[in-house]
């Protein structure tokens, strides 16, 4: 990271709520852990007793066969965070500029920051469709699948075309699949061929899909001369033995993606069409809906909802939403509570068939200052 960078940069604000008396929908994780994690990481913690294989051959097999890629192509890391920095740093330098979406995750133009370049900031969905000339003048473009927060997932055939484009462009494709996950699309990992693109480096993270965001484990995925420089940039003991551990026994529980998956989806839509009874809420294929609230105060309806027990994320903080909440999918009883707390709940007993489909507007990136985030 540049010196300078690193004493002018500054936080940014994320999902989470730290009150335990409140139901938090204000984070992305799944409500549910796989059967059995309390046994493997009890066991892992004895054996961290030693330091771990440093070259993960567990970790590695069993995140690459969750991808559909090559082990050797997996980069062990501390979280999807952690991979997109470690990305970031290896591609960036001072002065340099990235393509950044918005309103998307915050921590990428941070991250720019932090490396002493620039972030250029370009709607989401238009970034999926950046024409070569525009990236030809960066060394970094990013897109986040589903995006955060508006929960829509990038067509795996234009993140392909795009690959392409940014590798005759000179171009560095950053593709942040945190949430990917919760999907059946296959990972740009499959879908971009790692054997004749080797521009694109793909960021994943387990924590949430398995309902562990305090574990801190994640990957990157990556070929060639770049698989290289993440391999030899990455710290030493990147994953703690119980986060490895864990984490190969969660990659492996096939039912339990399944089964989350299915949840997600059906409690999705009734919570779409219960929620679209008083706000306009975008279409998504991630465990969250992005809420604009309209003439109605963001304020007052984020403290309603606390009052009542629950969080739910201001999503004023992202760049150019400034009438939105975002909600995550829990649990059909959590979901109901949510409903409650937002007076959305009798809606939900509503026969779809009106569902609504509009989305809130999202403003040009310029007319704001606020970030991104998660």
């Amino acid at each position: 990271m540049h010196p300078d960078a690193m004493v002018r940069g500054e936080r940014v604000p994320h999902g989470g709520e730290p009150d335990r008396d409140l139901l938090d929908f204000s984070a992305n994780t799944n409500p549910e852990t796989p059967d059995g994690v309390d046994e493997v990481y009890a066991d892992a913690l004895e054996t961290a007793r030693r330091y771990p294989d440093d070259d993960y051959p567990e970790f590695r097999a069993v995140a690459a066969e969750f991808v559909g890629c090559e082990p050797d192509r997996v980069i062990p890391t501390p979280g999807g965070l952690a991979a997109i920095r470690l990305g970031i740093e290896a591609t960036l330098e001072a002065g340099d500029a990235a393509l950044v979406p918005y309103p998307s995750f915050g921590e990428y133009a941070r991250e720019v920051r932090l490396q002493g370049a620039v972030p250029q900031f370009l709607r989401y969905d238009d970034l999926v469709e950046a024409r070569t000339t525009l990236l030809e003048g960066v060394e970094l473009a990013v897109v986040c699948t589903p995006n955060n927060p508006t929960g829509d997932a990038a067509d795996p055939d234009a993140l392909a075309a795009l690959a392409d484009r940014c590798a005759d462009a000179g171009t560095t494709l950053l593709v942040d699949e945190a949430f990917l996950g919760f999907t059946d699309r296959p990972s740009a990992a499959t879908v971009v061929d790692g054997s004749t693109r080797e521009n694109v480096l793909v960021a994943r993270s387990l924590t949430k899909l398995f309902g562990l965001p305090g574990l801190r484990a994640g990957f990157a995925v990556a070929s060639g001369e770049l698989r290289e420089t993440l391999e030899t940039g990455r710290r030493a003991w990147s994953l703690g033995t119980p986060a490895a551990r864990v984490g190969a026994y969660c990659l492996r529980q096939d039912a339990f993606v399944a089964g989350t998956r299915d949840r997600v989806a059906s409690e999705r839509d009734r919570l779409r069409h219960a929620l679209g009874q008083r706000f306009d809420v975008a279409p998504s294929d991630a465990p969250y809906l992005l809420c604009d609230v309209g003439d109605r105060s963001v304020d007052a309806v984020i403290e309603s909802a606390r009052e009542d027990g629950v969080a739910v994320r201001d999503a004023r903080t992202f760049r150019g939403l400034d009438s939105h909440v975002r909600v995550a999918v829990k649990d059909r009883a959590a979901n109901d509570r949510m409903l409650e707390a937002l007076d959305a709940k009798s809606a939900a007993a509503v026969s779809e068939g009106d569902e609504n489909s509009g989305r809130g507007p999202i403003r040009d990136g310029s007319e704001t200052g606020n970030e991104p985030d998660e």
